[in-house]
């Protein structure tokens, strides 16, 4: 990761502070900190990428990624954006995260983030509405979708070629005669690099792929074939074996009643996103 730097936070006259940054698909703001900030990162259109240090967090318009105060993170977004973000005194603030955690971001979040992002508000009106923000912040069990970068140069060969294409379907007996080892060794230069087996890092490098895919409203079938599943029924079982949920309810923020038990294997996620998909108009 690259030499950090003290990221810039718009000046308020609150404890709150809101900027957006258009962000173009592809494009990465350098590593930065914001060391007297804790930040809300959300967008109202397209999807947002947050990496810390090995995590990724990919964020639709229905989550936005609370970053503690001095934490070290990189953000982009994998289709054009507006990067929104929440800046929050973090001698103001009542909230206490200590980790980046993801948030649900309702109707009622997404207007409030916009009254605060006015300049004309007067000051008690400001203060009432940075109130009613801690009390609207309710995280996410879900966990990131980790992706740990090699340093063996030849386990970062096998990890450059499956991250170039996730749809990549050879074994790792193929990759290990690719780049000249056994497959034994193989097998434990992955283990002893990345702290995974060879399988669970690909399963991780084609989960984090399809949700960025998915947030983009691309049908379940469709992505599930682009990532390397031959089905999407192969697909589903593995991000909920990994993630806990079906890809719908995670990216519209209803985690915690697949969890309970509430979802259904069958439901419109086998097809699309259906509910799940981002409900902001673009």
């Amino acid at each position: 990761m690259t030499e950090a730097i003290s990221g810039a936070v718009p000046p308020g006259p609150g404890a709150i502070v809101v900027g957006h940054f258009p962000l173009s698909s592809g494009e990465w703001i350098p590593a930065h900190s914001h060391p007297h900030h804790h930040q809300l990162a959300w967008t109202r259109r397209g999807v947002l990428g947050i990496a810390v240090d090995d995590r990724y967090w990919v964020l639709p318009p229905t989550r936005a990624l609370w970053v503690p105060a001095g934490v070290l993170h990189r953000t982009g977004a994998t289709r054009d954006a507006v990067l929104c973000g929440i800046y929050l005194e973090r001698d103001r603030c009542g909230v206490d995260w200590t980790e980046p955690t993801p948030v649900a971001v309702n109707g009622l979040l997404a207007h409030l983030f916009a009254h605060l992002s006015r300049d004309d508000l007067p000051e008690d009106a400001r203060l009432r509405a940075e109130a009613v923000v801690p009390d609207l912040l309710h995280p996410l069990p879900a966990l990131p979708i980790d992706v740990p970068p090699p340093v063996d140069e030849r386990v970062r060969a096998v990890a450059d070629a499956l991250l170039a294409d996730p749809s990549d379907r050879r074994s790792l007996e193929s990759h290990a005669r690719a780049v000249g080892v056994s497959r034994r060794t193989l097998t434990r230069l992955f283990v002893d690099d990345t702290g995974m087996s060879f399988d669970r890092w690909r399963v991780h490098v084609r989960l984090r792929a399809a949700l960025s895919l998915l947030a983009e409203g691309q049908p379940v079938s469709r992505v599930a074939h682009a990532v390397g599943y031959a089905t999407p029924s192969a697909f589903l079982a593995a991000f909920r074996r990994t993630v806990g949920t079906t890809p719908g309810r995670y990216l519209n923020g209803d985690v915690l009643g697949s969890q309970n038990g509430s979802g259904n294997p069958g439901d419109s996620d086998s097809q699309g996103c259906g509910e799940g998909c981002p409900t902001f108009a673009p």
